[in-house]
């Protein structure tokens, strides 16, 4: 009986040791609240205060606390670490709120971020400072990135579309109100198109008007036909879709004035008219021409963008622009525009000039994050802003069957333009099953 014992034991062990490894590579977030977030707060618990000296991340004590560690409390005077006002566990990873004591500033935090990861076991460290004097630390267990899986919380909602998920398990969402326009840049491969995938798939389900310029005759979005209000294929028809938004902009300009509002967001709901983006695949098709009496339209339909990207926005219109390469040698007017489009996504690129082009006037310490990329891993990418902050994201697969499937689940959200109803595209039938040929041979019927 001892013996059975013995074995059903040891069965029972290897049963356990063998579905924590099976845990840890096909499903890391069990692993993780199971063993690794346990064991990993204890070992920031236990070496805490060692770890911050030896990072540098102390100061020396003030002179009442060094009188009263001398003289009250009878003990040698020891650096001070930053004081820890809460930890809490997630299912990717820690977070570990930091009160920073006189003489240290999230920067020096930040710095020994690499030390941390290491000193603590952790897949990578990031610091964010949630108001003055308070840092916290974003520690998380796995990478988050091998295997994209959105939160069920995250979901489209007034002009915000959550598109990626960060090294550190949040949500990057696309908040339209907050960056109006944004730039895309990538290689061939690089999961580029991927992104604006998942940010169609989102922008479908909202009420939005979609714009579509695909000057590689609509690869790219003819598939989100249901969904779209307009789609110009061609250098010509963009050259008219961009002309007719620009005259529609002025009219709502007109609209503001007569209600002496400077926004569109605070107009009454019933004359609101319904915010639009702008979809701009491969964005050098615009400014590239083959012949000099393209050169006009070339430098109109440039005009009219950088117009768009002035204005449009306090008139809830926003270009979404994607590229390979964005910079001056584009022709005239490329810098200008690229100067307007505030947000910045940069994927894998084949040379550092274009990661330049797209963080280097914003964030410089993300260029080169963006070029060691791995090819290997489409949809990675570096998201960048204004205020220099920079983070690394991947959009989940997402195929294009998927996105069209969107667009027409959500078709009858597509607003009605009258002024865009000449490159409104016409979304493609489906065969219904009663359309179908039968393979039941009729047999005629003898009385």
């Amino acid at each position: 009986m001892s013996d059975l014992t013995t074995v059903l034991e040891a069965t029972g062990a290897l049963a356990g040791v063998g579905g924590l490894g099976y845990a840890k590579g096909r499903a890391p977030r069990v692993y993780w609240s199971l063993v690794g977030l346990p064991v990993t707060w204890g070992r920031f618990t236990v070496t805490y205060r060692s770890t911050m000296d030896v990072c540098g991340l102390t100061v020396q004590p003030s002179r009442l606390r060094a009188f009263m560690a001398r003289n009250v409390a009878r003990r040698e005077v020891q650096p001070v670490p930053p004081k820890v006002r809460r930890v809490r566990g997630t299912s990717t990873g820690l977070r570990v709120s930091l009160r920073l004591p006189a003489g240290l500033e999230p920067a020096d935090v930040a710095a020994a971020s690499e030390r941390l990861r290491h000193a603590w076991g952790v897949h990578s460290v990031s610091v964010v400072e949630t108001k003055p004097g308070v840092v916290e630390l974003r520690m998380t267990g796995y990478d988050v990135l091998g295997r994209v899986r959105m939160p069920r919380r995250a979901k489209a909602a007034d002009m915000v579309v959550p598109v990626a998920l960060r090294d550190d398990g949040t949500v990057f969402s696309r908040d339209y109100r907050q960056v109006p326009h944004s730039l895309t840049l990538g290689a061939n491969q690089s999961g580029k198109s991927m992104y604006q995938r998942n940010l169609v798939a989102g922008l479908a389900k909202l009420p939005v008007g979609l714009i579509g310029i695909d000057c590689k005759r609509g690869v790219e979005h003819s598939s989100y036909a249901p969904r779209l209000s307009a789609l110009a294929t061609t250098p010509e028809s963009a050259a008219q879709v961009l002309g007719v938004l620009v005259e529609e902009m002025e009219h709502r300009f007109d609209l503001l004035s007569e209600h002496h509002v400077s926004d569109l967001w605070a107009l009454p709901a019933a004359v609101r008219p319904v915010p639009l983006v702008v979809l701009v695949d491969e964005v050098a098709e615009l400014f590239l021409v083959a012949a000099k009496k393209d050169e006009e339209r070339r430098d109109r339909m440039v005009m009219q963008m950088v117009r768009l990207a002035q204005m449009a926005r306090a008139v809830g219109m926003y270009l979404e622009v994607c590229g390979q390469r964005f910079g001056s040698e584009l022709g005239k007017g490329a810098t200008m525009l690229r100067a307007q489009l505030t947000g910045r996504v940069v994927h894998r690129v084949n040379d550092k000039q274009t990661a330049e082009m797209g963080l280097g006037d914003i964030a410089p310490d993300a260029v080169f994050a963006a070029t060691t990329i791995q090819a290997d891993r489409p949809g990675v990418a570096i998201a960048g802003d204004t205020s220099g902050g920079w983070s690394r994201i991947r959009t989940p697969e997402t195929s294009p069957a998927d996105a069209a499937a969107v667009c027409r689940a959500y078709a009858h959200l597509t607003p009605g333009l009258p002024a865009l109803a000449p490159f409104r595209p016409v979304a493609p039938i489906e065969p219904s099953m009663d359309d179908a040929p039968s393979l039941i041979k009729p047999r005629p019927v003898v009385e």
